[in-house]
């Protein structure tokens, strides 16, 4: 069926926005004001359905407009649109049947409901015998002091307008109650519809996060009414293959006449017809319960007492809902199930003869019907399966169809965590607790929707089709944690403590009750390393990206003893997540908001993330992680800076973001290798080292550094990962080879680059248009592959997206050739834009008492001046060799944000003294040009600067070559970010 194969290509139940088109917005009260008073007299009847709507959990509920007579009704009608009128009995003006003719004539499409204190009353009222005949109204209730009777007749005629639509759009399930007393109709109703709504939410509590709850409770079945006999069977005609249960009245007309045994005539007919249908009969009468047993239909009386409960129990072992009980044929309980997943693992285990008795009286499918899954239950049902007659495939059949709806619901959602429903084997992204999940989370929770529904795009990104793309298992607690976390422990921020003394602080504190035991539960099945990360509230934003201030902690999330493996988990969890939260309020995150004016208190999520990669001995790495940016700033022949950019390493992505040694390319000239133009190029310019899991049985820790290893390439020469993408250096012709000879190994990546044996560029440039194109600007993602033994089996795992800064095009100037020869700074790499005259102050290391041992000493010197000139707001250009921000202390100097927090402008020398590649693609890196601060790059051909006057300036101090030069007035930086030029000048 057409529209079965809509929901089976629609995992997420997209097709359900499309239902339930008609909703009362709009309702006219015609009422005299006798009855207004009586509807006001326990409270306003439109706060009363308001109550009620809310404690459905329903959406949008109505706007009663009252008039007190037909005169006034017709006006309104006349002037504005109403979805439902609904009129008492008693008004003035003119009678009830002439006032529903009058507005039928002008406006058929709108329902109309007589709501009377009686039925003797509605008689009386309207002159009619037979209220049936409908020639007035819609439908007849009465009312007495329940506002509840509002939100099912309300209900009722979305239900009438909608049946035809969500019965073709998505096989929704239909209810028909016949009874023709309006007084019972008018108890019954209410209870249906409650007992509906409750039944359905509760059913829709696996896991599913409240947009998708509410997105399926629009599949909720229908209830539609009948008032006689051949009403009845019309409908049941007409809606048969969506007849959910038919639950009917006795004692009602056929063909024009009161007859004792309609009800049963028609339940006979239709249990002819579909032998397996729930079956309900409703009597006032008790004897009537004989012929619902031959049937055979349930039988329930029509009582003051009692009604409610019992039809509660037929929902509950009628309809499906509730928990499925597993019976053998002679009715012993073997098993139970409340969940999709609990259903999963009982199909597995039950004895045959149970699995085969339900089978065929098609209980597995009206279990699944009741909760909205239509195409599963149709899947299921006794037709699709009656011909599977081995057993053992039977059961492997039904456990392959739920697992399959299973899976396909995870992909792309974030869910709410529960114990109860919780699936580490099929659950993408959870989350534990309330609030926000930061700008980290959102981005990855983003990228996942996108990622799943670009499978359903046309036309298909053609290596996204063919090669695994996902997200790690991912699961976040959300804010709500962090909050009850400082509010338990009586914590108070206070810049004046260090980081380790904050740090202590957090971690001698105790997690809520329920955060702990959500984190037990979560922990108890999760057997894989463990990346423990910050997902801030002020993280990953467009211009305050955040980027790497917050703690990183890996965890092999495996005991050395096994004895105690669970407990000693769950420790170090628990002390990762202490941590993550700690940094919140470290100083380089303070710091960072002090520059960008941030007053923002901040609160932490914290996302605990399946590690990618895989053991190689006594390690876990991936092959492969990078960075890559939609947007290149410093492009090369013949790259355009929308090509954009990827930093490539093995190991963990660490090596990258902290600006260590990488592999630097263009994902649509992945072979135009500028860093390894020669064969000097590549001895010199190759990664060295990776970052590293210990995987031993001794290994543990939850330290960001302690539980990472720096290891050196030779270690790892002969696993797998590594020797797949090495090349081999021949000493005797200076070559290097792609081939795996004996002889020292070069990490080229060239099986990917040059090769394509894993089209690792064509897959970055469709995933990179894919988050531009859904961010709505410049993206940065950062990103790891499991490599397989077979490269077509790898796995490409979305880590992280964040918007990047590009510049702004209406502040660009242009720079003369006259400047650059006035100028005593001169950049042909500029990155930035305007014209910036507030730096007064220089910062610069001299060149001629540089160190390279001695990075780190000058990143400490170069932070206290800035703590001096940041807290008089004074911004300074700072000036030095290699690689600005870099964790490798090789590579230039590895000042933090802390040490830099009131920098103007920043200016990194490739000058010979440190062979480094350009900084992009690193956390501090992003940070800067996120701020908008410039960044020029000064190389030895290129650009200079002019040491004779700037050493000739007058120092307010000098230690180690470490220079801080106060100018008697401003400098000026012009930045011409559109053709990457920058010069400084002094006049």
């Amino acid at each position: 069926m057409d529209n079965q194969d809509n929901q089976e290509h629609d995992p997420h139940f997209k097709i359900f926005h499309e239902l339930m088109k008609f909703r009362v917005q709009e309702i006219l009260l015609v009422s005299s004001p006798y009855d207004a008073y009586i509807l006001e007299e326990d409270g306003s009847m439109a706060s009363r359905i308001i109550n009620e709507y809310n404690g459905l959990n329903l959406s949008r509920p109505p706007r009663i407009t009252r008039t007190a007579n037909a005169e006034q009704a017709l006006e309104l009608l006349a002037k504005q649109r109403f979805d439902l009128v609904v009129t008492m009995a008693h008004f003035n003006g003119m009678a009830g049947c002439e006032f529903g003719q009058k507005i039928k004539k002008l406006h058929p499409d709108i329902p109309i409901i007589l709501l009377t204190h009686s039925v003797r009353d509605a008689i009386t009222q309207t002159g009619l015998t037979d209220l049936f005949q409908r020639p007035c109204f819609d439908n007849s209730y009465t009312w007495c002091c329940d506002s509840s009777i509002m939100l099912a007749l309300v209900k009722n005629a979305e239900d009438q307008r909608n049946v035809d639509h969500d019965t073709e759009k998505a096989m929704v399930r239909v209810i028909l109650l016949v009874e023709d007393s309006p007084l019972h109709r008018s108890t019954l109703l209410p209870i249906l519809y409650e007992e509906l709504v409750q039944q359905t939410l509760a059913v829709l509590d696996e896991g599913l996060n409240e947009q998708h709850r509410l997105l399926k409770m629009r599949a909720r079945p229908k209830i539609l009414t009948a008032a006689n006999y051949e009403e009845a069977l019309f409908l049941f005609t007409r809606y048969r293959p969506y007849i959910f249960s038919v639950m009917s009245d006795v004692r009602f007309p056929r063909n024009g006449k009161e007859s004792a045994s309609a009800g049963y005539e028609l339940l006979q007919t239709i249990r002819s017809q579909i032998h397996d249908l729930p079956l309900l009969m409703l009597s006032s009468e008790a004897g009537n319960r004989e012929l619902a047993q031959q049937i055979p239909a349930v039988f329930i009386e029509k009582k003051p007492r009692g009604m409610a409960e019992e039809l509660h129990d037929f929902f509950i072992h009628h309809l499906g809902f509730g928990d499925f009980i597993f019976r053998t044929p002679d009715g012993t309980e073997v098993g139970r199930a409340a969940t999709l997943y609990a259903f999963e693992q009982q199909l597995g285990t039950i004895p045959v003869e149970s699995l085969l008795y339900h089978a065929r009286c098609n209980h597995f499918s009206n279990w699944v019907m009741a909760r909205a899954e239509v195409s599963l239950a149709a899947r299921l049902h006794k037709d699709r399966i009656s011909d599977i007659h081995d057993c053992a495939i039977l059961r492997q059949d039904l456990i392959a169809k739920v697992r399959t709806l299973r899976e396909s619901r995870q992909q792309g959602v974030m869910t709410r965590f529960s114990n109860r429903y919780y699936d580490p084997e099929v659950t993408e992204f959870t989350r534990i607790g309330m609030g926000s999940v930061g700008g980290k989370a959102r981005g990855i929770a983003f990228m996942a929707s996108e990622l799943h529904q670009a499978k359903y795009r046309q036309p298909l990104l053609k290596k996204f089709k063919n090669n695994t793309v996902k997200i790690p298992q991912t699961c976040v607690i959300a804010a709500s944690g962090f909050n009850d976390f400082i509010q338990l422990n009586n914590l108070q921020p206070d810049e004046q403590r260090t980081d380790h003394d904050v740090e202590q602080q957090f971690l001698a504190g105790a997690l809520p009750d329920w955060l702990l035991h959500d984190v037990r539960a979560y922990i108890k099945d999760i057997h894989y390393p463990l990346s423990v990360r910050s997902s801030s509230l002020l993280e990953d934003a467009r211009y305050r990206p955040y980027a790497g201030l917050y703690h990183t902690c890996m965890l092999t999330n495996k005991a050395p003893d096994q004895a105690d493996d669970f407990n000693w988990r769950l420790e170090q969890l628990i002390e990762a997540v202490k941590r993550v939260y700690a940094s919140t309020w470290f100083e380089s995150p303070r710091s960072y908001s002090r520059s960008i004016g941030q007053t923002r208190a901040d609160a932490m999520a914290v996302i605990i993330q399946q590690a990618v990669g895989r053991q190689y001995g006594d390690f876990f790495y991936p092959a492969i992680s990078g960075v890559a940016q939609s947007y290149n700033y410093y492009p090369v022949d013949p790259m355009q800076a929308e090509d954009g950019i990827v930093h490539l390493a093995a190991g963990f992505g660490k090596t990258v973001v902290e600006g260590e040694q990488s592999l630097r390319f263009c994902p649509a000239y992945p072979q135009h290798l500028p860093q390894f133009s020669t064969v000097e190029d590549m001895l010199n310019n190759a990664q060295r080292h990776f970052y590293c899991l210990p995987y031993s049985k001794n290994s543990k820790g939850a330290e960001p550094v302690g539980s990472m290893t720096l290891r050196q390439l030779e270690e790892a020469a002969d696993e797998q990962g590594i020797q797949f993408l090495s090349s081999t250096y021949i000493p005797e012709e200076h070559r290097i080879r792609d081939s795996q000879i004996p002889g020292p190994k070069i990490l080229t990546f060239a099986p990917l680059l040059k090769y394509e044996v894993y089209p690792l560029a064509a897959l970055l440039e469709e995933i990179l248009t894919l988050g531009r194109e859904g961010m709505g600007c410049e993206v940065e993602i950062e990103f790891a592959v499991d490599l397989a033994e077979n490269p077509a089996a790898s796995v490409f795992y979305f880590l992280q997206i964040r918007p990047i800064v590009v510049g702004n095009e209406l502040e660009q100037l242009r720079i003369t050739e006259d400047e650059k020869k006035t100028a005593f700074l001169v950049s042909e790499n500029a990155l930035g834009f305007g014209r910036h005259t507030t730096m007064q102050n220089i910062i610069f290391i001299r060149p001629d008492s540089f160190d390279r041992a001695k990075t780190q000493e000058y990143a400490q010197l170069i932070g206290n001046i800035n703590s001096k000139l940041h807290q008089q707001e004074e911004p300074y250009l700072l000036i030095g060799p290699g690689r600005w921000g870099t964790a490798d202390p090789w590579l230039g100097i590895p000042v933090q944000w802390r040490n830099i927090s009131g920098v103007g402008a920043i200016v990194e020398l490739q000058d010979g003294a440190v062979r480094a590649e350009a900084s992009q693609g690193s956390h501090f890196f992003q940070n800067i040009t996120s701020l908008g601060i410039p960044y020029l790059m000064i190389r030895e051909q290129e650009d200079w600067i002019d040491w004779k006057w700037l050493l000739a300036q007058e120092r307010v101090s000098e230690q180690q070559g470490v220079c801080h030069v106060r100018l008697a007035r401003p400098l000026i930086l012009k930045v011409d970010g559109q053709n990457n030029q920058a010069i400084g000048i002094y006049e």
